[in-house]
């Protein structure tokens, strides 16, 4: 009963972390990366679809990605969808290659950047707070159905607390790394 409590909490946390590590990746730093254009969808077929499923997205510089629609008629369709995002940047189209110069970043952008970071590392926090709630939650209720001592419930709230130290160290480790690394030039 405890250990599937403990190990649904750890699977939640570890998801958790997973995706706040995929938001921090959005955030673009001065470097070209293939992973800033994950989350722009393209109408393809009365659809939307993740424009790597129509298009071949690769680094060409340090400054510059570079977008090969797998179809012609993609490219405008493309180009608007990357226009439109949050990005801010604007493509430029040369034959059947749209290229997208990443502009350096200010300081001040960078600042405004860093707070985007710590306001996504707080909603990870935030979430696995509530995991450690649910799991709490879950061993009072063992507890009340006399499923568990009052010693088990207590020893398991202190592992949770600490699987819960462990997965926010880890977030704090995620936005440090996203930190100096938008802060450095």
């Amino acid at each position: 009963m405890i250990e599937d409590i403990f190990k649904e909490t750890r699977a939640k946390m570890e998801k958790t972390v997973a995706a706040i590590k995929q938001e921090l990746a959005k955030i673009r730093t001065g470097r070209a990366h293939p992973s800033l254009l994950d989350h722009i969808r393209v109408p393809y077929y009365g659809s939307e679809v993740p424009l790597n499923q129509v298009a071949n997205v690769a680094v060409e510089d340090a400054r510059t990605l570079a977008i090969t629609p797998w179809e012609r008629n993609m490219i405008p369709v493309v180009e608007k969808a990357i226009m439109e995002s949050d990005l801010g940047i604007n493509p430029q189209t040369a034959g059947t290659v749209i290229r997208v110069p990443l502009p350096s970043l200010t300081e001040e952008r960078r600042r405004e950047l860093v707070k985007v970071a710590r306001h996504e590392a707080e909603q990870g926090r935030i979430a696995i707070r509530n995991i450690r709630r649910e799991a709490n939650h879950e061993l009072k209720e063992a507890l009340k159905e006399k499923l568990i001592t009052e010693d088990e419930e207590r020893r398991a709230e202190e592992r949770i607390q600490k699987l819960t130290d462990q997965y926010i160290e880890k977030i704090d480790q995620l936005l440090a790394e996203k930190e100096k690394d938008l802060l450095s030039l």
